[in-house]
């Protein structure tokens, strides 16, 4: 592992800590908030939403720092458990993963409080997403399988041409410099599709979906450390 490397390892034992933390504030601040919703606590939300989108921008702008001097080593993600590097798609997570956990988390708060929708109570949250927010997310969710599927072929093309850099006239560099840019194409669409979201959402809804997102990463990664401990890692 590269100086490079190594240190964004320590980075991302950092940011997940620092994420685990937003977590809790986003889950406190959720557990206060009833519609109407203030003015005042409408702000109180968006600051919030920035303080997490900032945390994520972060994170990309150290990955791509890494991968653009190291790709290979960021592709192997070495940093990651076994279990989070089992789901990874391209050194990260789908990003098509984002609109399961609105459909999942949309269709458990509308089963939960069925009755007060039927009654014309507004809850506002993900169980109450609009006929027009359903219609966004679905366009959204082509776009992004669209593009998902190109950068997933591309990475196969790459692949398929690993033999390429054993011959004579092999350029190993520019070869792996592919690598690097496919890299950077996915954390960007996952950085898009992340953004895209929270955008299309009420800032209650938005705090919902990060809250879900944050758990699903957090969690992932507390079982993975859970599974390689005994193994040595």
């Amino acid at each position: 592992m590269t100086s490079t490397t190594h240190a964004f390892s320590q980075f991302y034992d950092l940011w997940f800590d620092r994420l685990h933390h937003l977590v809790h504030q986003l889950s406190s601040t959720a557990a206060t908030i009833r519609p109407p919703i203030t003015a005042e606590q409408n702000d109180r939300l968006i600051q919030l939403i920035d303080k997490v989108m900032s945390h994520h921008l972060d994170y990309y702008r150290a990955k791509s720092f890494a991968a653009a001097k190291d790709p290979l080593t960021v592709y192997v993600s070495p940093w990651a458990t076994a279990l989070e590097r089992s789901l990874h798609w391209i050194t990260g997570w789908r990003p098509t993963t984002a609109f399961h956990l609105v459909y999942t988390e949309s269709s458990v708060l509308f089963e939960s409080r069925i009755i007060d929708i039927l009654r014309g109570i507004r809850t506002g949250d993900l169980g109450d997403l609009s006929p027009i927010q359903f219609r966004r997310v679905s366009e959204l969710q082509c776009d992004t399988v669209k593009e998902e599927n190109a950068i997933t072929e591309e990475l196969s093309e790459w692949q398929e041409s690993a033999s390429e850099m054993m011959g004579p006239r092999a350029d190993i560099n520019e070869k792996i410099g592919r690598l690097a840019i496919i890299i950077s194409k996915a954390d960007d669409l996952r950085l898009r599709t992340l953004r895209s979201m929270v955008e299309l959402l009420s800032p209650q809804q938005a705090i919902e979906f990060l809250i879900a997102s944050a758990e699903l990463l957090v969690g992932i990664r507390g079982w993975g450390l859970n599974h390689d401990r005994p193994r040595g890692r």
